[in-house]
C-alpha cells in the first residue's frame, strides 16, 4: 500500500468485522485503520440507518491518511424473535424494510460518503459482504426471501457503483465479497447444516478475503466473488 495509506472497516464490532480490524492493524501496510460500529462511541461511531453519522464517519476518515481500502463488513440475516422467512406467509412490511435497511441501504450511503475519499488515480478499493444466496441465477431453493432479495439488490447496487466510479477513476475496484459460512452470531442458528471444513473462524474468513482482495485486478470491479476468489454469477 502507499505511504500514509489508510483502511476502513465498517461493522468492526461484528465477528468478520472485528478480525478484518485486528489483521490489518496486526499486518500493518496502513499506517491508519479505522474501525466503525454502531456500538462505538465517539469518532468511531457509525450506524447504517443514521446517513449523518455515515458522513460524520466519513468526515473524520477525510482528516487523515487517504483511505485505499473499505470494507463494509455489515448484515442482518435475523433478530430475536424474527427468522429468516421460509414461505410466503411468513413476509412482513417491517422486517423487509429493515433488512434491506441494513443490507442494501446501508452499504449504499458507505458507499456516498467514503468512495469520494477514494484516490482519484492508482488502485483503491471499495469491498461490501455479500452472499451466494443472493445471487439470483444460483437461487435453486427459495426461501429467506428478505435476506435473498437485500442482498442481491446490494450486488446491483455494487455493479452500478463500479460502472459510475470507473467514471472517476478506472482503477478504483468496487466488488462484493461472499465469506462463506463463518462463525458469528449471524450463521449460529444455521451452523448444523454445515458440511464439515466448510465452517470458518472469522480470523480464517478475514484472511481468505484480504487474500481475494489482494488479487483483484480493475476489471474485477462490479463483481462478486466467493472466499476462494472465485465468481459467483449475479
Amino acid at each position: 500500500m502507499a505511504e500514509r495509506a489508510s483502511a476502513v472497516i465498517v461493522g468492526a464490532s461484528g465477528g468478520i468485522g472485528a478480525a478484518f480490524e485486528a489483521v490489518l492493524v496486526e499486518e500493518g501496510g496502513f499506517e491508519v485503520v479505522h474501525g466503525f460500529a454502531r456500538s462505538r462511541s465517539g469518532a468511531q461511531h457509525l450506524d447504517l440507518l443514521d446517513e449523518e453519522s455515515i458522513a460524520a464517519a466519513a468526515a473524520h476518515v477525510a482528516r487523515g491518511p487517504q483511505p485505499r481500502l473499505v470494507i463494509v463488513a455489515t448484515g442482518i440475516l435475523h433478530e430475536t424473535g424474527r427468522a429468516p422467512e421460509k414461505a410466503l406467509r411468513e413476509l412482513d412490511a417491517g422486517w423487509l424494510a429493515k433488512v434491506h435497511a441494513v443490507n442494501a441501504i446501508g452499504p449504499a450511503l458507505v458507499a456516498k460518503h467514503f468512495l469520494p475519499l477514494l484516490p482519484r488515480s492508482g488502485r483503491g478499493v471499495f469491498a461490501a459482504l455479500s452472499a451466494r444466496v443472493g445471487s439470483i441465477s444460483d437461487n435453486h431453493l427459495g426461501g429467506w426471501h428478505g435476506y435473498r432479495a437485500s442482498k442481491a439488490a446490494l450486488n446491483m447496487l455494487v455493479r452500478t457503483l463500479a460502472i459510475e466510479e470507473k467514471r472517476r477513476n478506472d482503477r478504483t475496484i468496487v466488488v462484493a465479497l461472499h465469506p462463506g459460512t463463518v462463525d458469528t452470531a449471524l450463521s449460529r442458528p444455521f451452523q448444523g447444516h454445515v458440511q464439515p471444513g466448510r465452517l470458518f473462524d472469522t480470523e480464517r474468513a478475514a484472511l481468505q478475503l484480504l487474500d481475494v482482495i489482494e488479487d483483484l485486478k480493475a476489471p474485477d470491479s462490479g463483481k462478486l466473488f466467493d472466499y476462494e476468489g472465485k465468481e459467483i454469477p449475479f
